[in-house]
């Protein structure tokens, strides 16, 4: 009988990144391994192009090596995703005749054909040992149930685009390459053809960029190795540029040989229509993991396509994504599926039609939701949320997909819903500190406004992109763009919305510091709305002046200003707003002496915006109670609370406040004589106002700084040797 040790193929060049993979198969191949029952069984699973194939069959050399299988190796490929996929009679012979079947004895029938194999199968385990048989690229359970042995000693691996949970087996599901394996990959295919190519190492910025633009899909890894090895003076800087410039990036992704758009195609062929149809407006979703709910949405169905979504997840063509309940496609996929859809005008207008769907339903949920983020009184627009908190993880779920959506303004058959949308997430945005979003989503809205000639829109656009500056620290940004939203509203002839973007342009001038433009800015907003009858507005502007005006230190006048604002929002029923007041008023009690008073506020205020999981603001009043415990004398329940402040803002990545809380947490110790971690503190706060390019800060920090040091003189020289040491990170300074 012929031997079949060595008819497995050769372990693919430059195989690499797989070593959890790899020893998770090798478990299962093991004797004894995978703890399975009579016929054992292990299956790669993963999207077309992920290396299954290079695994199956390192895994089988190395269990070969290892002496596992002294009975040997079968191979034999199914063709499962090709035209004509091998039926289990033709496996069948071709396994027969490997294991030295004559042709003329293979039966014709595929059940003696299996009952043969089974046959030779249980001799060779008896008088050689164990066989593994590697079935490749199977589609289908039916053509490989006919090739499992009845010999419970033999075991078979199994490699397919689709998950077969019909057989039992044991899975281990791949996925594309994490970007220090895929780079490996790229360096040892270059080095390989020429041990002396140095491209990849020699430029590790473009190498990241080409891993990203493969998605660490094994296929086109190897591809882009293969492009560069076939021109050896080509930069991999060029590649990248030939591939994000190009406008059909699958087509580039190809050798001549192999090609990423032909690997996908063998999927999509075998999809029915309607997971087809479904896996095409999967691609069309914004954001980068689509919920059922979005997907149930797109579809235009009452109910979650689940069956149709059960083939894409089986085909691996649509993967889980970090939540239970979303989904996603690697970038490649979806760039395959929007090619499909350019080519067809039939799709391209269901496509249109999908997306204003989605559009105009993730616009009702976004204001629905904003009504509970906004405290507002009176009944809510419908029943849709259960609550303030029930809103608030319906927007953390859908954040991608809302925030993508959003950008779709720019697109013209989308403009006015996409901008409606927008201006719903200003709360959200605001309330969850992703200022970066809020800038890039409320940019595109005022532009787009401002192109639809919509004077109401672009003003409120202007003022939330102008507030998302702000936060960012771009305050010069910020004070033109409100200073354009005062512009539109008062070309309206809109008094109200004029008066609002005053306050808001009120507060940009005093983060600018320019703070009797301010005062004036806040006293026109309070005429303007006071004059509309908007209590609520007029509570705001009442508040933010009590702001500036501490700024300034005319903290008796601020108490009043405070205490108005604190009154007017609890008489409208804004309990979020009237916390940010009375939390406001509490730093002006604690200035004019009013200590019990201002730990008074301060706790209030928290026990409020603990409740709405307002976090950077419970932070806030957290730090400003450690103040006015500092000066009370109680420095330890001080630096407590301090510290507390600082770790949320750390947690936050809020750095500015970060370096304002270390400042305070660094004069409490100094009055309470440990100066060595008031140092640490105030250095650390230095050090992040420097980054922040925020002279006002970094000036203020040398201050304290100059307190702490002995004769308290501090020069800006000795600042900058100090700011260059090394300490602890802020926020574990005052450990006890």
């Amino acid at each position: 009988m012929p031997h079949v040790e060595d008819a497995l193929p050769p372990t693919a060049a430059g195989f690499g990144g797989r070593d959890d993979e790899l020893g998770a198969l090798l478990a299962a191949l093991a004797p004894g391994g995978a703890g399975r029952a009579a016929v054992p069984v292990a299956a790669v699973t993963g999207l077309g192009g992920v290396g299954k194939t290079a695994l199956a069959v390192r895994a089988a050399h190395v269990a070969r090596e290892r002496g596992w299988f002294p009975g040997g190796a079968l191979f034999v490929d199914c063709h499962g995703y090709d035209e004509t996929p091998a039926g289990p009679e033709q496996l069948l012979e071709a396994l027969l005749r490997a294991l030295g079947v004559a042709a003329a004895h293979v039966p014709g029938t595929l059940d003696e054909r299996a009952g043969l194999y089974r046959s030779v199968l249980a001799e060779r385990a008896r008088t050689s040992g164990r066989v593994l048989i590697v079935v490749d690229n199977a589609s289908h359970p039916g053509q490989v149930r006919p090739l499992l042995p009845g010999h419970a000693a033999h075991r078979v691996l199994v490699t397919s685009r689709d998950t077969m949970p019909q057989l039992g087996a044991h899975l281990v599901r791949l996925d594309v390459l994490r970007p220090e394996a895929a780079r490996d990959v790229l360096d040892r295919a270059l080095r390989t053809a020429a041990p002396g190519d140095r491209r990849v190492v020699d430029d590790p910025g473009a190498t990241w960029r080409l891993c990203e633009l493969c998605g660490g899909l094994p296929l086109a890894l190897q591809i882009a190795a293969a492009l560069l090895i076939s021109d050896p003076g080509k930069p991999v800087a060029e590649l990248v540029s030939e591939l994000a410039d190009s406008a059909t990036l699958l087509d580039h992704l190809d050798d001549g040989e192999r090609g990423v758009r032909a690997a996908f195609d063998l999927s999509y062929r075998r999809l029915g229509p309607q997971p087809a149809r479904l896996f095409l407006l999967l691609a069309l979703a914004p954001g980068s993991e689509t919920s059922d709910e979005a997907i149930t949405v797109l579809s235009g169905a009452d109910v979650l396509p689940r069956r149709e979504l059960s083939v894409l997840i089986r085909a691996h063509l649509v993967a889980p994504g970090s939540v239970r309940g979303c989904w996603t496609l690697h970038d490649l996929v979806r760039a395959y599926a929007l090619d499909q859809v350019s080519r067809q005008e039939e799709l391209r207008q269901e496509g249109t039609r999908a997306r204003a769907r989605l559009l105009a339903h993730y616009q009702r949920r976004a204001e629905e939701a904003d009504w509970y983020l906004q405290a507002r009184a009176g009944r809510p627009p419908t029943a849709g949320f259960g609550g303030h908190q029930d809103a608030l993880s319906w927007l953390d779920r859908e954040r991608t997909g809302l925030v993508s959506a959003a950008l779709w303004a720019a697109d013209p058959a989308h403009a006015r819903d996409g901008l409606r949308l927008a201006l719903h997430l200003h709360g959200y945005l605001g309330w969850r500190r992703y200022f970066d979003d809020a800038v890039t989503v409320f940019r595109c809205a005022a532009r787009t406004a401002d192109a639809l000639h919509d004077g109401f829109s672009a003003g409120t656009a202007w003022n939330c992109l102008g507030l998302a500056l702000r936060n960012n620290r771009r305050i010069e940004e910020a004070v033109a763009a409100h200073t354009r939203a005062c512009a539109i509203h008062r070309e309206r002839g809109d008094r109200l919305e004029e008066g609002m973007s005053w306050d808001m342009l009120g507060l940009s001038l005093t983060e600018a510091r320019a703070y009797e433009e301010a005062i004036a800015a806040h006293e026109r907003a309070r005429e303007l709305v006071h004059a509309c009858g908007e209590r609520q507005a007029e509570a705001s502007t009442w508040n933010n002046l009590g702001r500036t005006l501490f700024k300034l230190g005319r903290f008796d006048e601020s108490v009043v200003a405070l205490t108005r604002a604190r009154d007017m929002f609890r008489s409208v029923g804004d309990r979020f707003r009237a916390a940010t007041a009375t939390n406001n008023l509490g730093r002006a009690f604690r200035e004019t002496g009013r200590l019990d008073e201002a730990l008074a506020a301060h706790t209030t205020a928290r026990a409020v915006f603990e409740e709405l999981g307002a976090r950077e603001r419970l932070a806030t009043a957290w730090n400003d109670f450690g103040a006015a415990l500092s000066a009370l004398g109680r420095f330890d329940e001080a630096v407590d609370a301090h510290l507390l402040a600082l770790r949320e803002y750390q947690d936050l990545g809020d750095r500015h406040r970060q370096a304002v809380a270390g400042n305070d947490l660094g004069v409490t110790l100094r009055r309470a004589g440990r100066r060595d971690e008031a140092r640490d503190a105030h250095l650390q706060a230095l050090r992040l106002f420097r980054d922040l390019a925020d002279a006002h800060g970094e000036g203020e920090t040398l201050g304290h700084l100059a307190a702490v040091e002995p004769g308290g003189q501090l020069s800006a020289e000795a600042g900058g040797r100090l700011a260059a040491e090394p300490s602890g990170p802020l926020g574990e300074e005052g450990k006890r």
